[in-house]
């Protein structure tokens, strides 16, 4: 396993100077002036130079391409043109609260997905597989921006169960468990809206790799032995049939991600998605690099952790 996780950092490391290249391409070719967002329309070309000078964007962009890199080796991801503080400070300030609905939704989507999509496997071809499957689909099918909407509707103004908007109430000053209990039922609508977009493709593929495996021949070995279903479902079967469960969890990473950003905005939810679109519309260019580099490390980290899982759930795919 050590030598399996060495190759994979090893591969991990180039992957990740591409993408901070990619990011600030994308960056760099976004419309827009920054000096003129800060500044304003009608401002002193004189000011103008000068701050394009401050914050180094009068030089040549293969000059400041490789600048950029020299400092993202160093950790150094640049200066918030709006608030004169570290961008990467800025954006690892609001990451906890996204962690906060990520993490949570992460595992609910994983757990509530795999389970429907056992129970749909186990009534392949029935009433309860077509209604689960109609289900699953219809959730993917779901903008999780709508999904997010409705759920206010619903929840927050129908039946004023929840908090529409902010992590905590702005009345009052909980503390200790209090406050927990404050931000726990803030985070209700914001993590709902994420765990049934994202729960929906981890039920049909768990669906479709418990199917696939409950046919084959090894299987019915077992059941002809005397074995219960459920024992070889839980003993045999779900151990090959998570495997390409991980693979779509560690792509959903990706998606809760941006979808985050959606949601966030929806919510008011003081994360980076919020703040990502926040610089976006500032063109506070240091943030949203930051900001996307950020996301797409997760990203990356995210493949790596499915890696991993792979190899412990399949040692074949040590030596791969």
């Amino acid at each position: 396993m050590a030598a399996f996780l060495a190759r994979r950092l090893a591969q991990t490391i180039p992957l990740l100077l591409g993408v901070a290249a990619i990011v600030w391409g994308l960056v760099e070719l976004a419309p827009g002036d920054p000096i003129v967002a800060i500044a304003g329309e009608d401002g002193d070309p004189a000011y103008y130079a000068e701050m394009r000078e401050r914050f180094g964007l009068d030089r040549p962009a293969p000059e400041r391409f490789a600048a950029y890199l020299g400092n993202v080796a160093r950790g150094d991801l640049g200066t918030s043109y709006r608030l004169q503080r570290p961008a990467a400070a800025v954006v690892l300030e609001a990451l906890p609260a996204t962690l906060l609905l990520v993490a949570p939704a992460l595992v609910l989507a994983t757990l509530l997905g795999t389970t429907l999509g056992t129970l749909a496997a186990r009534r392949h071809g029935g009433r309860g597989d077509a209604a689960l499957s109609a289900l699953s689909l219809t959730g993917q099918a779901l903008p999780v921006f709508w999904t997010a909407q409705l759920l206010v509707l619903i929840f927050a103004y129908r039946l004023p169960w929840f908090p529409v908007q902010g992590m905590e109430s702005l009345r009052g000053d909980a503390q200790g468990l209090a406050r927990l209990a404050d931000v726990a039922h803030h985070m209700v609508l914001p993590v709902a809206a994420l765990t049934l977009q994202y729960a929906a493709p981890v039920a049909r593929v768990a669906r479709a790799g418990v199917v696939d495996v409950l046919h084959r021949d090894y299987l019915r070995t077992a059941l002809a032995k005397g074995l219960s279903a459920g024992r070889v479902l839980r003993a045999h079967a779900l151990r090959t049939a998570l495997l390409p469960v991980v693979t779509v969890v560690a792509a959903q990473m990706g998606f809760l991600v941006t979808g985050s950003v959606l949601v966030e905005t929806v919510f008011a939810w003081p994360g980076v998605g919020r703040l990502l679109l926040g610089a976006m519309l500032a063109r506070d260019l240091p943030v949203v690099t930051a900001a996307l580099l950020l996301l797409a490390v997760a990203v990356v980290l995210a493949n790596l952790l499915a890696d991993l899982a792979y190899a412990a759930l399949d040692p074949r795919v040590r030596d791969a």
